[in-house]
């Protein structure tokens, strides 16, 4: 859904039931869709359920990479012989699942190999160990705006997150973006609306009866 469907779609419940909720600001509103959203989605998170809604996740086709001394802030690899790729441009603000960013897969541009998430200090225990010479996997850790890449040799890497900010610096061919902030896409899943106005409502102090929507296990997985 477009944000401007979103807020359309919250004033004209709350309209139906509350002769001056029309009064609402679109920005007022959408504010409060991210907030009860955004805790639906960590709870979705949590049972393992996010993955699947296909419709919320964006693509980052090609994230530049560049490399960046250990001493660097925030670099806290500082294993001799590590080199460390990062983003050279710091990536939009992701909407936060129960174990952290919405990050569902990170790879080389042509998907044929997975790199997996790790931690600084994780990493740096298993390079201590004595068969670490025979793991062939990828890593990466994802820290403030930057994904780290302790052993990859790559020039860029695609990336598939559900984002809160705008992802256009990273997906358009051309550096000016005309498309108005109400004509881009909410990042909240469809079937959670019925919840979020009824927590909206709470707090604006409307009395709503909505009947929750049917969280069946095949509900918006199709691309």
């Amino acid at each position: 859904m477009k944000i401007k469907e979103v807020t359309s779609r919250i004033k004209n419940t709350f309209k139906a039931v509350k002769q001056d909720a029309g009064g609402l600001s679109d920005r007022y509103l959408y504010s409060l869709v991210l907030k009860y959203g955004k805790t639906l989605m960590r709870r979705q998170d949590n049972l393992n359920r996010i993955l699947k809604y296909h419709s919320i996740w964006k693509s980052l086709d090609c994230v530049k990479l560049e490399e960046i001394s250990r001493a660097s802030e925030n670099c806290t690899c500082v294993i001799s012989n590590c080199k460390i790729l990062r983003n050279e441009k710091k990536l939009p603000k992701f909407i936060d699942g129960y174990w952290g960013p919405l990050i569902r897969f990170v790879t080389s541009l042509d998907q044929s190999i997975e790199i997996k998430p790790t931690t600084p200090i994780s990493y740096e225990k298993m390079i201590k160990q004595k068969n670490f010479k025979y793991n062939k996997t990828k890593y990466y850790w994802y820290l403030d705006g930057y994904l780290y890449f302790p052993n990859i040799e790559w020039d860029a890497i695609r990336l598939e997150c559900v984002p809160e900010d705008d992802i256009t610096e990273f997906t358009s061919s051309t550096e000016d973006d005309c498309t108005f902030t109400q004509d881009k896409d909410c990042p909240i899943p469809e079937f959670l609306f019925s919840e979020i106005e009824q927590m909206i409502a709470a707090e604006l102090g409307i009395n709503l009866r909505i009947p929750p929507d049917q969280q069946h296990d095949n509900i918006n997985v199709i691309e």
